[in-house]
């Protein structure tokens, strides 16, 4: 690994990393956070996972996370949100290629040579974190938007590897609203029932493990109605008798400006569970 920035920050360091990845086949750039108790003792670890068009910058720059973790002494990772470089495939829509990758593994081409963000988050990124940081194995995940999508479905997929799991306006129901349905018929093909593998609301179904969710969604939002649809989270979670807490938010909207109104609360609830 070898580090590209290297910032002081509220006491800890604000770092960024690049690392040859085996599941994507190309180089990544992985932010990290390291409060100042990582210094003198190992620290459990809160994974960010961003959302459409972002890269590990937009979380660390404007979330203002790094205060709060901080202050519970948790280690906070952000990875890219896709594959990139000379030979990754593209597309010149923001919502597919290089900066949506969706966090699944594609199996179609020209995508799947590099294309497997869901591999690179579950199993690539806590055993290159686990290895080469002061960190333990207690994990908890978040995310915003497609990357809301991404914690909760890497999160329901794995039972016993995260502590907890939230969302800040996360696409809860891919498989049926634009962005997903796009994304995975370009990924996933036609075939509708592989996409329940990525899909939250079918998740929570057959989850062998009943992980709280929270969720945070602001009532402004211009995404809510079209490609977010929380509702349908919520009916599935019923149905399922699965543990989910809502929290509706008048007035804000999509940005991280809505991110960083919110994000102490969710670091201090992950936190809480990190320790318990």
């Amino acid at each position: 690994m070898n580090r590209i920035e290297h910032r002081a920050c509220f006491g800890g360091w604000q770092d960024v990393y690049r690392h040859e990845s085996e599941a994507l086949g190309c180089a990544m750039d992985l932010a990290v956070y390291l409060p100042p108790q990582a210094e003198r003792e190992r620290l459990p670890v809160l994974y960010w996972l961003s959302g459409l068009t972002c890269t590990e910058q937009n979380f660390i720059a404007k979330a203002g996370a790094q205060r709060y973790a901080a202050e519970h002494g948790v280690i906070v990772v952000v990875p890219d949100t896709s594959p990139r470089g000379e030979g990754v495939a593209d597309d010149p829509a923001y919502d597919l290629g290089q900066g949506a990758g969706f966090y699944v593994n594609a199996t179609r081409a020209p995508w799947a040579a590099h294309y497997r963000m869901y591999d690179y988050v579950a199993e690539e990124l806590p055993a290159l974190v686990e290895a080469n940081f002061p960190a333990t194995a207690a994990r908890a995940i978040s995310g915003h938007s497609m990357g809301g999508h991404g914690a909760l479905v890497v999160a329901l997929r794995n039972p016993g590897r995260y502590r907890s799991v939230s969302a800040f306006a996360p696409i809860v129901a891919p498989s049926r609203v634009p962005w997903g349905e796009k994304a995975f018929a370009a990924y996933l093909g036609e075939d509708r029932a592989a996409w329940e593998a990525y899909d939250a609301t079918a998740l929570v179904a057959s989850a062998r493990e009943r992980l709280p969710l929270l969720v945070e969604q602001g009532e402004s939002d211009e995404f809510l109605a079209t490609q977010l649809r929380p509702e349908l989270l919520r009916e599935a979670c019923a149905r399922a008798g699965h543990p989910l807490e809502l929290r509706l938010r008048p007035g804000y909207d999509h940005s991280y400006y809505f991110v960083a109104s919110f994000i102490g609360e969710h670091v201090a609830w992950h936190a809480r569970a990190l320790r318990a």
